[in-house]
């Protein structure tokens, strides 16, 4: 195993490299996008609310793999419009085709947690903006989404986890991520235990990823945990003053 370790070392960390790169910034893209479709998802008029909750089924009710499939392969049967369009240098790239699918996938899952998050926000906390005269969008950029991207941001992070570790699909079609570059050493070898080298580096990228996004948690809700801790503190130095009284 060692000497397989050694021998494909190079091509899997590459690999690892292509996997992260393709994750994060369909992540990135789709957290861009998955703002105001969410925004679009609550809105009482059906015109636009309909086509959200469709997209969002559609891209949450059926297979990654599947979509994949979608846009690589049905996008050659459009190859003539797309050409004229000038996009027919995107659609033939296995790459673009799989960070599409990617942030189209994930953006549907996106803007339903974010829903969810906007939705938790505590009405008192609105209704004590509207009583300071905020403006709508004021109310929306210090208080509702502050406070919703707070109460979502774990649920995010397991998002792009799933996104991560559901990136090895796109070795199917000649992407040579971690699985790509697996699949093409177990041609070359029938060593199985390449698939254990692959199932390791995967581990060790979603270890490290929930270990900085805890980190990034931490930080962002720090404000928090220092105002819990305030009563604690009073509480312990009452405590100690009414031990003395009753001394």
């Amino acid at each position: 195993m060692i000497d397989i370790l050694e021998r494909f070392s190079g091509p899997l960390l590459s690999g690892a490299g292509l996997t992260l790169q393709l994750t994060l910034i369909a992540a990135l893209l789709a957290g861009c996008l998955s703002l105001p479709l969410a925004l679009l998802r609550r809105s009482p008029s059906i015109a636009w609310r309909w086509p959200v909750r469709l997209y969002v089924s559609f891209f949450r009710g059926t297979p990654l793999l599947a979509q994949l499939f979608l846009v690589y392969y049905g996008s050659g049967q459009f190859r003539v419009p797309l050409t004229e369009a000038g996009l027919w240098w995107f659609f033939r790239d296995p790459y673009y085709c799989a960070l599409l699918t990617f942030v189209l996938n994930s953006t549907a899952y996106q803007v339903e947690i974010l829903r969810g998050g906007l939705r938790a926000v505590p009405t008192g906390q609105i209704e004590a903006g509207v009583a300071m005269g905020m403006r709508r969008f004021d109310l929306y950029r210090k208080i509702v989404l502050p406070n919703a991207y707070r109460i979502v941001f774990p649920a995010l992070g397991n998002e792009i986890i799933l996104l991560l570790k559901g990136s090895a699909v796109v070795s199917v079609i000649t992407v040579l991520d971690v699985m790509g570059q697996t699949r093409r050493a177990f041609s070359q070898t029938f060593d199985l235990s390449l698939y254990f080298w692959a199932a390791v580096l995967y581990l060790l990228m979603t270890t490290l990823f929930v270990m900085l996004w805890r980190r990034l948690e931490a930080c962002l809700t720090r404000h928090l945990h220092n105002r819990s801790a305030q009563p604690n503190k009073h509480r312990s130095l009452l405590n100690r003053l009414s031990t003395g009284v009753a001394r």
